[in-house]
């Protein structure tokens, strides 16, 4: 089996939020210190809202990311949270790879929901290219075979 979900998830989904609250609170604090806070309420509400965007962004972008995602072949083994799946590629319904967004994402509809719900969301390796808009290997490859598994279900 190979590996087929980027290894930066581990980032984007626990380093980076840390990251960015820590310096909204880091920044929160100093400036409540320094009294600013008090007598410029901007410093306050900025960083709030700053926190509260983030959190609907990373909840909707991130956070919802399967670990790791491994090609069986006729099969994907999805890993997440210590918990694993195995998702035939017959019980997919559609693939929808979402490209101009930070990370890439591809997102698996299944016919019969499993262990994750109804859908399973990862986000793909991908070679570099200085074009933006470049479609995703792995997301190409998936739609063809689970297209080709679909065919032998009927």
């Amino acid at each position: 089996m190979n590996k087929i979900s980027s290894g930066s998830t581990f980032f984007n989904k626990k380093v980076f939020p840390v990251i960015w609250f820590g310096f909204i609170a880091f920044f929160v604090v100093v400036n409540t210190l320094d009294g600013l806070s008090f007598s410029q309420p901007m410093f306050l509400i900025v960083p709030v809202a700053m926190a509260i965007f983030g959190y609907f962004l990373m909840r909707k972008l991130v956070w919802d990311l399967a670990d790791e995602v491994y090609d069986g072949g006729e099969f994907l083994l999805v890993k997440n949270r210590g918990d694993e799946e195995k998702v035939w590629l017959s019980n997919i319904m559609n693939v929808n790879a979402s490209t101009a967004v930070n990370p890439p994402r591809i997102t698996l509809r299944l016919v019969k929901p499993g262990r994750f719900g109804g859908e399973i969301a990862f986000s793909p390796i991908r070679k570099f290219t200085l074009d933006p808009f470049a479609r995703s290997e792995v997301a190409e490859d998936l739609i063809v075979r689970v297209d080709r598994a679909r065919s032998q279900r009927r």
